[in-house]
């Protein structure tokens, strides 16, 4: 493949979009950016200074002392938030209960844009998130929006959560999805949204490898004539 080319992964939460982006950056040998993280370690930042979502100078001061970054160990991708290692952190309960709002906030889209823009200029990439298709990188050779059964997701979810915190009930984790599915998609600043050109993948159905070999299909048709 020629250089720098990026693979926008869009979709609703607990939809597998960070296993395929995943998948996908280990097969070709890309750079794997989780921006769902970049915001959930805002947003645990946020909680720990108690920063007021309606206060915009704050929130504004706040973003000046975050500096996340992404390392690879162990064929994972981990992700610090000012030196830390918060890639288990990030994925409790409370985060997952703020996250929306703090990704709804126009000042954190912006710098978190800004961010993710910087690492695609130089690099392949494969990244995931919410609005990649659409805002970060409008002009990505290929989009996919992944979708799935509410149901369905709730229960990979709860699966997940269920081995850190036995507490978390299924339906708690159907409620939280519920409602970031309404924040992503009727917020102000960069809604979820499909993009015009992207490819609907529904995986209800589908196992790991099968989603794989979906977007591999489509990445393989690009170079045909």
């Amino acid at each position: 493949m020629s250089t720098n080319i990026v693979i926008a992964i869009d979709g609703y939460s607990s939809c597998g979009k960070s296993t395929l982006a995943k998948a996908l950056a280990q097969k070709l040998h890309f750079i794997y950016v989780d921006s769902g993280a970049m915001y959930r370690a805002v947003t645990l930042y946020f909680l720990r200074n108690h920063v007021d979502l309606h206060d915009h100078a704050q929130v504004a001061e706040a973003l000046k002392n975050i500096h996340l970054n992404f390392h690879s160990r162990d064929y994972q991708t981990h992700i610090t938030l000012n030196d830390e290692e918060v890639s288990d952190e990030i994925r409790q309960m409370p985060v997952s209960d703020n996250v929306s709002d703090v990704a709804a906030l126009r000042e954190v889209r912006h710098e978190m844009v800004k961010q993710q823009q910087r690492m695609g200029r130089s690099k392949n990439i494969v990244m995931d998130g919410r609005d990649i298709g659409t805002t970060v990188f409008p002009d990505a050779q290929l989009k996919i929006f992944m979708t799935a059964d509410p149901k369905v997701r709730a229960e990979r979810r709860y699966k997940e959560l269920h081995e850190k915190n036995p507490d978390v009930t299924l339906e708690e984790v159907f409620e939280n999805i519920a409602h970031r599915d309404y924040q992503d998609t009727t917020r102000e600043e960069s809604p979820l949204v499909r993009a015009e050109d992207a490819i609907i993948l529904d995986n209800t159905n589908l196992t790991p490898d099968q989603q794989l070999q979906f977007a591999l299909d489509k990445i393989h048709a690009l170079s045909e004539p």
